[in-house]
């Protein structure tokens, strides 16, 4: 084939621009005529026009992600303080029978957490009678022990449902394993709830669940035997 039959295609062009960057220096009063699209529509602009359009586009994408990084940094801060608040209040429940309420208004008050409660059991005799270890079914402190992390889910007639106040208003539930240590058995459960039955959703993340029974756990190994907390 003669050589001078193979046309040029674009993919020469563009090589060769690449390829000679020189190329508008030698020429630059082509960049004044070259026309483009405007990205907007069928007006025709300068390539100066509309390379500082892709650079304004570029840039209110840019503080758009900025603007989202600093809310989340907000949220994350808030949270935060939020937590701090709850471990501070425990630190200064001097009784420890007094825990698990003070877990539970802590809950509710600095997340908004409609409805909360908390069962422990295999807890020390003295506490055998209080309402936080009565009515908890071998069944149900199996299945506390089954969860490797937090159900977030709707409520489909779960025992720690009829836990809280109002059980017939819990539409969506967190159900929260309490352990000493990972490798052990949960010797509680908590249960948040909320009417909304978009508030605790199968496919949420459960980091911040699983730090709230950590901490809520570390505290109420007070009510457990010296056996079980060592």
């Amino acid at each position: 084939m003669n050589p001078s039959d193979h046309s040029i295609t674009e993919d020469d062009i563009a090589n060769f621009l690449a390829n000679t960057p020189d190329f508008f220096e030698r020429h630059a009063e082509l960049l004044a005529t070259v026309q483009l699209s405007s990205g907007h529509g069928t007006r025709a602009v300068s390539l100066q026009e509309r390379q500082a359009g892709l650079l304004r586009d570029k840039i209110k994408g840019l503080e758009a992600k900025v603007v989202e990084m600093i809310r989340h940094g907000q949220e994350n801060v808030g949270i935060a303080d939020k937590l701090q608040r709850c471990t501070r209040n425990l630190l200064l429940t001097a009784h420890a029978r007094d825990l698990p309420v003070t877990i539970v208004n802590e809950l509710k008050a600095q997340f908004a957490v409609p409805q909360a409660a908390i069962k422990v059991w295999k807890v020390n005799g003295i506490f055998s009678d209080e309402g936080f270890s009565l009515g908890v079914s071998q069944d149900a402190q199996t299945f506390a022990s089954s969860l490797s992390a937090p159900y977030c889910g709707v409520n489909s007639g779960f025992e720690a449902a009829s836990w809280l106040p109002e059980p017939a208003q819990a539409m969506s539930l967190a159900l929260i394993p309490m352990r000493v240590s990972p490798e052990q058995d949960a010797f509680g459960m908590l249960v948040l709830a909320s009417p909304d039955v978009q508030r605790f959703q199968s496919d949420m993340g459960t980091e911040f669940l699983t730090q709230i029974g950590d901490l809520a756990g570390a505290a109420l190994t007070r009510l457990l035997p010296q056996v079980l907390n060592a």
